[in-house]
């Protein structure tokens, strides 16, 4: 008995994957379904997009509070309260609606790719290496659209706000709230992207692996 509990060890540790080939065969994966992975990171895209133009557009009238002139600090001030309660109801919504079209558009992924699932199971490949392979591919679709989705909704707040502010926003600009908003949208993105894949990759990891192959796309 002494030895055999070695050599399961060994067996375990030849079928888990190393980290690395999981990201390389992500990589390979978000290139081969390049339309199934734009659906995704659009999704993200919007939602970081809409997240970021609100607290955009809320670092501009902090500045603005903070350093603008006392007419328009008094416009401002009007109802303030109330308008940013909404706002924030509206994102949460969006970003709702974001988590659901990513599970959706990963499901899909799961029934269209369920024989490569099952020729890496029958091959050795432990469901923790499939769950990897999941999480992975969407952490990197949410980087992607959650920088994409930042630069959008920051440059378009920006925009609507010098158009109607002219020079004083040069004057009040709120870099360092931004650069946190920012930080913040980003890895609200990639969280929401990672939590959309946990149950399809849990999907997919459970898969039996005669079936995934027998399995019609």
């Amino acid at each position: 008995m002494a030895t055999e509990v070695p050599e399961t060890k060994k067996i375990q540790r030849q079928l888990t994957l190393p980290l690395s080939h999981a990201f390389h065969m992500s990589i390979r994966s978000i290139r081969i379904r390049f339309g199934r992975s734009i659906i995704v990171t659009m999704s993200i895209v919007l939602g970081i997009a809409f997240l970021m133009s609100i607290l955009s557009s809320n670092a501009f009238v902090t500045g603005i509070l903070e350093k603008g002139p006392e007419n328009i600090k008094i416009a401002l001030q009007q109802n303030l309260e109330e308008i940013r309660t909404r706002q924030m109801w509206l994102v949460s919504l969006s970003l709702l609606v974001c988590v659901v079209g990513i599970v959706n558009a990963m499901l899909m992924a799961v029934t269209e790719r369920s024989r490569e699932i099952g020729t890496m199971k029958c091959l050795g490949a432990l469901d923790k290496f499939v769950v990897e392979l999941f999480l992975l591919e969407s952490s990197m679709q949410g980087l992607a659209g959650s920088i994409i989705g930042v630069i959008f909704g920051g440059t378009a707040t920006f925009i609507i706000y010098l158009l109607r502010y002219k020079g004083l926003i040069w004057s009040i600009f709120p870099a360092g709230l931004l650069l946190k908003y920012s930080a913040f949208s980003i890895i609200l993105g990639i969280a929401i992207s990672v939590i959309g894949a946990i149950y399809p990759a849990y999907v997919s990891a459970k898969m039996e692996p005669a079936e995934a192959i027998r399995r019609e796309v």
